[in-house]
C-alpha cells in the first residue's frame, strides 16, 4: 500500500477554491483503479493549509495517477493558488488491521 500525504498553503481567500477543486476531482480519482482513499480537507486551526490524504494499493496505482489528466487538472488550478511549495510525504505500508 502506498500513502501519499499532501500539504500546502494558500491565501485564505484562495482555500475554498482549492477544495473545490479537489473535490470536484474526488469521484474520478476514486474509481481509478487501486485507490483506496482520497480526503482533501483545511486544516482547523490554519487558514490557510490544505491537507490531501491518499491511499493506493500498489505504487504504480499512484504512480497512474500522477500521470493522469485529473492531477494534471488540479496542478493547473492549485499550483498558481499555492503560497509556498507544497510538501509530499510518501509511505510504503501494510495493513495490520481493519476494525469496525
Amino acid at each position: 500500500m502506498l500513502i501519499a500525504i499532501l500539504d500546502f498553503e494558500v491565501a485564505p481567500a484562495q482555500r475554498s477554491v482549492a477544495l473545490d477543486q479537489l473535490l470536484a476531482e474526488m469521484p474520478t480519482v476514486r474509481e481509478m483503479h487501486g485507490n483506496i482513499a482520497f480526503r482533501p480537507f483545511a486544516d482547523t486551526l490554519a487558514d490557510t493549509k490544505i491537507t490531501l490524504v491518499h491511499e493506493w494499493e500498489h505504487r504504480s496505482d499512484f504512480d497512474a495517477y500522477l500521470a493522469s489528466p485529473c492531477f494534471a487538472r488540479s496542478g493547473e488550478v492549485l499550483r498558481p493558488m499555492m503560497t509556498s511549495a507544497p510538501i509530499s510525504r510518501r509511505f510504503e505500508a501494510s495493513l495490520i488491521e481493519k476494525v469496525r
